[in-house]
């Protein structure tokens, strides 16, 4: 249960300062893990960014703040984290489909979010399906490219670099060199600083093999790790956060596990990851 409680404590954290700059490096810190691993936690669980509910919680209190006080439209947007009135303004709108000065003359209706509660879901009707795994080291080869975790810049940017893989041959070209016990294609984030103001993180399209190093690959060699192999099937692009989010708000708090901080792999078995069977698997290493 530790892991929800972190989370709960975090977005307490979050919730008392609403009205200073906060960042994911500042907000993982009290939950003693990195960014990467915080915003995959936060996100799972809740459905949405780190970078949405502070927006949505700040933009709830702004409007009723512009409801119940005289205070100046651009002193709201000030006191909760805007640089300019225009940008404010942009933002309550896409929220509230009203302007400030509309909301404040009663025009139109708020769209609150009320502060986030976590709760457990221990189910159990629906079996998850997984193994687990003991291996030595073992070596991967592929390509990596890093990725901003501010707005949401790795979510939107990790697709297009598999979309290019299969544009520009690397993924066929990996599935051939793919000699190890896994069989399939890696996704593989790579968590290298458990504290870091730098919020990025590394992100491998990969497969195992024992092949050398070359201009077109790199190698990684991923720790000897007890991991939970966890069944995924389904159309990969609903069908993995589905998986995931059962992981983290079932799995782990009804088990004496924990994420052990390295590396963790998406593997798609198939490769028509988008038929209404298809079958991949996600590894995270335990502790």
């Amino acid at each position: 249960m530790a892991m929800i409680d972190v989370l709960q404590e975090t977005i307490d954290y979050m919730e008392t300062h609403l009205l200073e700059p906060l960042t994911i490096s500042e907000i993982a810190k009290q939950a003693n893990v990195s960014p990467f691993h915080f915003q995959r936690l936060f996100t799972v669980l809740t459905d949405m960014s780190v970078g949405d509910y502070l927006r949505k919680r700040r933009l709830t209190l702004a409007a009723q703040e512009l409801v119940s006080s005289d205070l100046k439209i651009i002193d709201v947007a000030y006191k909760y984290q805007y640089e300019t009135p225009e940008a404010f303004t942009k933002s309550f709108r896409k929220q509230h489909g009203v302007t400030p000065s509309a909301i404040r003359k009663g025009l139109g209706k708020v769209n609150a979010y009320n502060r986030l509660v976590v709760h457990v879901q221990l189910k159990g009707a629906n079996p998850m399906r997984y193994r687990v795994v003991k291996r030595d080291e073992f070596q991967i080869i592929g390509t990596r490219r890093t990725f901003s975790l501010r707005n949401d810049k790795n979510t939107r940017d990790i697709p297009k670099m598999w979309d290019q893989a299969a544009q520009d041959g690397t993924i066929a070209t990996l599935a051939g060199l793919n000699n190890g016990e896994i069989k399939g294609l890696l996704g593989v984030c790579v968590d290298n600083q458990v504290y870091t103001s730098i919020e990025k993180v590394e992100y491998w399209i990969a497969a195992e093999s024992s092949a050398s190093e070359s201009d077109e690959f790199e190698k990684l060699v991923l720790p000897a790790s007890t991991w939970g192999v966890f069944e995924v099937h389904g159309p990969a692009p609903s069908a993995i956060p589905k998986v995931w989010k059962e992981i983290f708000s079932e799995w782990f708090p009804s088990n004496p596990y924990e994420h052990a901080g390295t590396p963790e792999l998406e593997v798609y078995v198939d490769e028509d990851v988008m038929k209404e069977d298809s079958y991949a698997e996600i590894w995270i290493p335990l502790k």
